[in-house]
């Protein structure tokens, strides 16, 4: 029977300092969506912990989004932010609703590191409106962006994947919209509760090539989807001068926790640790980070 020495101890052995190891040293990671906000974040992340990044965005507006989306000179910041972690990054322009433009990417990150390891499919857009005043461009740019970008990226990144065969994590964002509803924003629920039907899909059948397959579902996030002047309009209808601070308060409301939203980082501290082997059994899971958004 194995008994402990004072040297042996279990308080010696948890006080002891363990040296840092990074958690996704030596992996490549495809990462959507990357040009700032949580993709930006995730990619950093990624990196800042030992990966080299294939980084996509489309870097332009879409039609029925009422606030900018991400540019070039986002996109080019990425990069740079990974290369200032001493990792090496692919970035690229591509929109996820096409299927050729990231299966190129793909196969160009194969070529340029030789390995796929980790798949942040996180690519998304947001919009208002009432179920029966949505547009249809509307309605069809969430569902093409939000959903079918999404499984256009496991469709993109899965095979390769399973020809390398050494296993790997594919992340999907979804949101806490995708695990219940809200109001003025059914597109965007019906969207992000697709991803969970993606997600549990995926799970059971890249499971025989050890491949994890989970999401992660966000509440409100500072970024530029949800801090910009059409969502302070659009939340906050009754005021004619409308700031961050008010719309903090209003948002605070939606939580338990008393904040008005998580930062990136927090998603992205989620994202490495799905993606890391400290998750290595942990498949078909929805992770909401959320404040406790779903509890209300």
């Amino acid at each position: 029977m194995w008994t402990a020495g004072a040297a042996d101890s279990l308080e010696f052995v948890a006080l002891r300092k363990v040296p840092h190891m990074p958690r996704v040293e030596g992996k490549v990671a495809f990462v959507t969506g990357a040009g700032r906000g949580q993709g930006r974040s995730h990619a950093v992340a990624l990196a800042a912990e030992g990966a080299d990044i294939i980084a996509i965005d489309y870097c332009r507006n879409v039609r029925s989004v009422e606030y900018p989306l991400a540019s070039s000179a986002d996109l080019k910041e990425t990069a740079n932010l990974i290369e200032a972690q001493g990792r090496q990054v692919l970035a690229v322009e591509a929109d996820v609703r096409d299927p050729k433009a990231q299966a190129d990417v793909a196969a160009e990150g194969l070529r340029r590191f030789g390995r796929l390891d980790i798949v942040c499919a996180n690519a998304g857009i947001w919009s208002g409106g009432m179920l029966t005043d949505l547009s249809e461009d509307a309605w069809q740019d969430m569902i093409d962006v939000n959903l079918t970008g999404v499984w256009r990226t496991i469709k993109a990144t899965a095979p390769i994947m399973r020809e390398l065969g050494n296993g790997g994590s594919i992340i999907l964002t979804s949101s806490a919209g995708g695990l219940r509803g809200y109001h003025s924003t059914g597109h965007y629920s019906a969207a992000k509760h697709g991803v969970v039907g993606l997600m549990r899909t995926a799970a059971l059948e890249l499971a025989p090539d050890m491949i994890r397959v989970n999401s992660i579902h966000p509440g409100s996030v500072g970024t530029d989807m949800i801090l910009n002047d059409f969502a302070f309009r659009y939340f906050m209808p009754d005021l004619e001068h409308r700031t961050k601070e008010e719309f903090a308060r209003r948002a605070q409301t939606h939580n338990v926790l008393p904040i008005p939203w998580v930062d990136p980082i927090d998603i992205s501290n989620a994202v490495v640790f799905l993606a890391s082997d400290e998750a290595r059994y942990i498949t078909g899971v929805t992770l909401p980070v959320d404040a406790g958004n779903l509890l209300k």
